[in-house]
């Protein structure tokens, strides 16, 4: 018999395979004949190995036919390595929807959809049916929101409502998230939340698991260990329902009967992949809820341009309160007056670097007995230097790194400013422009800003949250809380007072997102105020008249999100249109661009040199310098997107054809454009 005819005999079935290998002109399936040993085993979904090439490669088992367009010889599976259908249907989709938007190979899209398999965990008795209690829903909460009882009522009725969510002020937002999810699992659905961190996971799966029980939430993250994490997504798998607590992989969970999936806070930065092919958490979930019809939620106290132009197209829908709950619940917000713009631009003017508003209000919250949230953009003691007379940075004369204090004088050899790259002390510093050996303060982080205040209030406590030593809560009592953007802890009652120091260090970044961003961590850090009436009060150290702050002031973080928006279309940048980055030598992006057959109207930028703070691309060669490295953009209308990613696609696949190794990375719509 020729093996084309034993090919398509029914006693020999066909698994058609899609290896796991990182090239991009292999990202396709390949038929393998099933020996009969393994022709129960071998089903759709399951790990096995083939060889490919003279050599044994892992693959997923996507599809079973009984005939083949192949006319050469067919090769066998090698074993089928567990009958465990990991690769679900809806998460295979998945898959190859992220893959084509951002120009990728399904191999990596999988790394990050489907953990690693441990034998040992696979081999244990699966959990039994969990027994799910009827969810205790705050209505009166829900109903403070416009639509928020007629959202509840959707997913009670196993409808697939699509939402915005502005939390206001002092809301428990973990809670309110859960009885989200809850919902869902009564009705026999499962739910997804994302969300930034393990801080974040820890509150929120702590709040379903009171909600909705233990045996039914999973909360899965990196830091659980490969054994615990493979247990909790294998019983996510194998449950009927589930609630689904995690980082940004846990958006490709395989949750059966999916109802609803959740991010909390969208515009934080954990949410893009560092690895190939870079996909955004949230672009992941919105493709998610495309393929399969479910509800979806962007929640957190501010609001990003992307999220606002789903809004605007009529795709999701606003949940935010009304404006006279807003102004009950916000806390009292003031910024700088004109006259004290020459302090924020300079903290070294006063000892203690805060104006005379912002002394008073940490001084009436500790005299009430309350703590006040101190939040400075940078952690360290001086982590940025320049020369005290002509304000050039000051950099490292060895490698022409930042030089920086890492702590305070006195200590183990801190006087000495240290370079942040190679960490080598500098004793003998001169300014290269003007020869001064003076230096001065650029940033002033979280521990000099400690030790400041702590002078500034003698007798009152002093905690820092930052950097390996992050607090989750402050015991009630006056105290000073030191922060860093994104550490700040939660106090129960709530902060008598937050002062937001240094706003031009955020304002004042070379970044497309800078303003939105600078908002995002000034709401997170007000939201943890008492509400204005109950004193309540968050000073702002930047100028009043920037649109940014008047949107704290006013709390309005849609108005800004729709400001950003409209910007950001007249310059066109995402999320307006979609440009895709790419990063190389400028030989091998010009042959990039030049294979790839381009959608028509496509805008080519640059190149320009690699963004200060880029990881340079993987592979081709350990001896680039960041100068080597070239970025050029291409710009395209949304409705051009997927066509500009399959060309791209399509040229890398041509390059790895021709065995080009020298590295280009592709980024789609990528959070740091420049």
């Amino acid at each position: 018999m020729s093996s084309t005819a034993r090919a398509a005999a029914p006693e020999l079935p066909i698994a058609r395979v899609l290896p796991l290998l990182p090239l991009p002109h292999l990202d396709r399936e390949f038929d393998y004949l099933v020996p009969a040993e393994f022709a129960d085993d071998a089903k759709v979904g399951v790990r096995v190995r083939i060889r490919f090439a003279g050599r044994l490669v892992d693959g997923f088992v996507v599809e079973r036919v009984a005939t083949t367009e192949h006319t050469g010889k067919l090769g066998w599976l090698d074993r089928v390595v567990s009958d465990e259908q990991v690769l679900t249907p809806e998460v295979s989709r998945l898959v190859s929807a992220v893959a084509h938007r951002y120009a990728g190979t399904r191999a990596d899209v999988l790394r990050l959809a489907v953990p690693p398999r441990h034998a040992k965990v696979e081999a244990e008795d699966p959990p039994g049916k969990p027994d799910v209690p009827e969810p205790v829903v705050d209505e009166r909460a829900w109903s403070s929101y416009t639509h928020g009882s007629a959202f509840l009522d959707a997913l009670r009725a196993g409808r697939n409502p699509r939402a915005v969510w502005q939390a206001l002020p002092g809301e428990e937002w973990a809670r309110r998230l859960a009885e989200l999810a809850a919902t869902c699992v009564s009705v026999g659905r499962s739910a997804v939340i994302v969300v930034p961190d393990q801080r974040d996971l820890d509150r929120v799966a702590a709040a379903c698991e009171a909600a909705a029980g233990p045996d039914v939430v999973a909360a899965l993250s990196a830091g659980l260990g490969p054994a615990k994490r493979y247990r909790r997504w294998l019983g996510v798998l194998r449950r009927d329902v589930s609630i689904v607590v995690g980082t940004r992989s846990a958006v490709f969970a395989p949750a059966a009967n999916l109802g609803l999936v959740v991010l909390w806070d969208d515009g934080d930065d954990g949410y893009a992949e560092p690895r190939s092919p870079y996909p955004h958490a949230r672009e992941v979930a919105l493709l998610r809820a495309f393929e399969t019809g479910c509800g979806v939620v962007l929640a957190g106290h501010a609001r990003t341009a992307e999220a606002e132009a789903l809004v605007d197209s009529g795709w999701a829908h606003d949940l935010v309160a009304p404006r006279d709950v807003v102004r009950a619940r916000q806390p009292h917000v003031v910024a700088l007056a004109d006259s004290d713009h020459a302090l924020a631009r300079d903290p070294g003017a006063r000892a203690a670097r805060l104006p005379a508003i912002a002394f008073d209000a940490a001084r009436t919250a500790v005299k009430n007995d309350l703590p006040v949230l101190v939040q400075v953009p940078r952690g360290g003691y001086i982590p940025s230097l320049a020369c005290g007379k002509c304000r050039t940075p000051a950099r490292c004369r060895r490698c022409n790194g930042p030089l920086a204090l890492p702590s305070a004088p006195g200590a183990d050899g801190a006087a000495s400013p240290t370079c942040t790259w190679c960490g080598i002390a500098d004793t003998n510093h001169r300014c290269t422009v003007c020869g001064s050996r003076a230096l001065r303060a650029v940033v002033v982080g979280a521990h000099r800003t400690a030790e400041e205040l702590g002078r500034a209030f003698p007798g009152v406590t002093v905690r820092t949250s930052g950097g390996p030593a992050v607090l989750d809560t402050v015991e009630p009592g006056a105290s000073l809380v030191i922060s860093t953007v994104g550490a700040e802890p939660w106090a129960p009652g709530g902060y008598g007072a937050a002062l937001l120091l240094d706003g031009w260090a955020l304002l004042g970044r070379a970044d497309l997102r800078a303003a939105e961003e600078a908002l995002r961590r000034w709401m997170t850090a007000a939201a943890l105020v008492r509400p204005g009436a109950e004193g309540g009060r968050v000073v702002v150290v930047a100028e009043s008249e920037i649109p940014t702050v008047q949107a704290l002031v006013r709390w309005d973080p849609v108005g800004h999100a729709r400001s950003q928006l409209d910007e950001r279309a007249e310059v066109r940048f995402p999320p307006a249109v979609h440009v895709a980055a790419v990063d190389g030598t400028t030989a091998a992006i010009m042959a990039l661009v030049e294979t790839a057959e381009l959608p028509e109207g496509t805008e080519v930028l640059g190149p320009v040199d690699l963004p200060e703070g880029q990881r340079l691309p993987a592979g081709g060669g350990e001896d680039r310098m960041p100068g080597d490295v070239q970025r050029l953009l291409l710009r395209v209308p949304r409705a051009a997107g997927g066509a500009l990613a399959h060309a791209l696609a399509d040229a890398q696949a041509v390059r790895s054809a021709r065995k080009n190794t020298e590295a280009v990375r592709v980024q789609i719509d990528p959070i740091r454009i420049g």
